[in-house]
């Protein structure tokens, strides 16, 4: 199975808001890996899950008081 990168626009920009959603993500067993650029204008998130689907992961992260949505290029 090809792995699935699923990328978002957020507003998950300090060091506390990080730790934050690192907790959720972290503990999700059919996340593979994340990544947050905070460096970026859009705070860029990228999942890689064979699993979830971009509905499964907005979920997660609203539910955590944070903006996220699909970035498409």
């Amino acid at each position: 199975m090809l792995e699935s990168i699923l990328i978002f626009k957020t507003n998950i920009t300090t060091e506390t808001d990080l730790l934050i959603v690192k907790a959720a993500l972290d503990t999700h067993h059919q996340i593979e890996r994340w990544t947050i650029d905070q460096t970026d204008v859009d705070c860029v998130l990228r999942v890689i899950s064979h699993h979830l689907s971009y509905a499964d992961v907005n979920r997660l992260i609203s539910g955590l008081n944070y903006n996220c949505e699909e970035l498409t290029y």
